[in-house]
């Protein structure tokens, strides 16, 4: 299911000045990045008064919950449009979340969806549980009141399954992806997705980020219990037998080969780095739409480069350009360029729409 968001941000840039004796001295206020988008029509000029940001969003479940429709909630003609105040982005402080013992306690009040024969927490149902209550990071209401699928350094769009996290899972079963022995990390999980595909098909670790905390205590984690009914099966993903889903005959040693974690990609890095868990460099690391702004290309690069093994491999799904923000795959495969550190290869091109990408990214070889 799909839906589509468009949104402007106005922006304005204050010049102030002071005098000083004979001497004028120009303060200008330094201008934030725009807040991501992912893509419409056609990009917008953007002037010294104001910039008009457009985006569209495909993703399971929307933001404004008008009802507890899953289906109406999804509505692929449904568009928003809000002006927004900038904000500057601030680092989000990374940590790491503890898993409750009582396993059945994560599935409280959730009422779960099926999404590609994935359990997966019904969005419109935890915003309303959580739109009133004092959370927090209060993103839900947040993001409920401003139309918003992303408020830059505050909340990065994990209430949302994007499009390409699909092209992703849908190139992994079909290439057949082996993931046994295999430490994952799925990077901007946002529902988990990918890492729940990974233990599925039997890897031995799976981590999750995500930016914003609220998505890792109330989605990721909810999701990764829910599916794990049956101690992985033969790793095939089959459709669940009911939506709501409260109790779970899952095995605790599955969450052993789990964490979880929020926070900005650097600290996130840093958290494990310098962390007093043992940590191994992962072999494959997962990742969908996170390539939108190109203010976040230092960050990702930097956070992949610590925590890829020498021999490990980056999955990328993106979408050819995120208009108004300037993101987009050939912009970033130029900025891997520049750097000189990865090398990277197309392995499918999905000429749907607006055309999409996944990428495979691995360290050069020296020679």
């Amino acid at each position: 299911m799909a839906f589509q968001f468009n949104f402007s941000i106005e922006e304005k840039a204050e010049n102030e000045l002071e005098t000083l004796g004979d001497t004028a001295l120009q303060l200008e206020s330094a201008q934030p990045a725009l807040d991501p988008g992912r893509s419409t029509e056609k990009s917008k000029k953007i002037s010294s008064e104001e910039n008009v940001v457009h985006k569209e969003s495909v993703c399971a479940h929307e933001a404004t919950p008008k009802t507890t429709d899953p289906v109406a909630n999804c509505n692929p003609d449904k568009s928003q449009v809000q002006v927004l105040p900038k904000k500057r982005a601030d680092f989000k402080v990374a940590k790491e979340h503890n898993i409750p013992e009582d396993f059945s306690k994560v599935l409280e009040n959730k009422v779960m969806d099926t999404v590609q024969g994935l359990y997966c927490v019904n969005i419109s149902v935890m915003e309303m549980t959580l739109s009133d209550d004092s959370h927090e990071e209060d993103i839900v209401s947040q993001s409920i009141s401003s139309h918003s699928d992303l408020i830059t350094g505050i909340y990065e769009g994990g209430l949302k399954i994007w499009e390409c996290t699909f092209d992703l899972m849908d190139y992994l079963s079909k290439a057949e992806m082996q993931f046994i022995n295999k430490t994952v990390l799925d990077l901007g999980c946002g529902a988990g997705l990918l890492g729940i595909l990974a233990l599925k098909r039997k890897a031995e670790k799976v981590h999750f980020q995500d930016y914003n905390c609220t998505v890792i205590d109330e989605i990721t984690l909810p999701n990764v219990v829910a599916n794990w009914t049956d101690g992985g099966g033969d790793g095939r993903i089959s459709e669940p037998p009911s939506k709501k889903h409260r109790k779970a005959d899952f095995i605790p040693a599955l969450m052993s080969k789990c964490r979880f974690f929020s926070g900005e990609w650097t600290e996130f890095s840093q958290l494990l780095l310098s962390g007093n868990k043992p940590f191994s460099k992962y072999d494959l690391i997962l990742t969908s739409e996170t390539i939108y702004n190109p203010d976040y290309y230092s960050a990702l690069h930097d956070t992949i480069s610590k925590l890829l093994d020498k021999n490990g491999c980056v999955y990328l799904a993106t979408k050819a350009h995120y208009f108004g923000v300037g993101g987009g795959v050939h912009i970033f495969e130029k900025f891997i360029e520049e750097r000189n550190v990865f090398r990277t290869r197309t392995v499918k091109v999905i000429d749907e729409g607006l055309m999409r990408y996944i990428i495979e990214m691995a360290f050069k070889i020296s020679s």
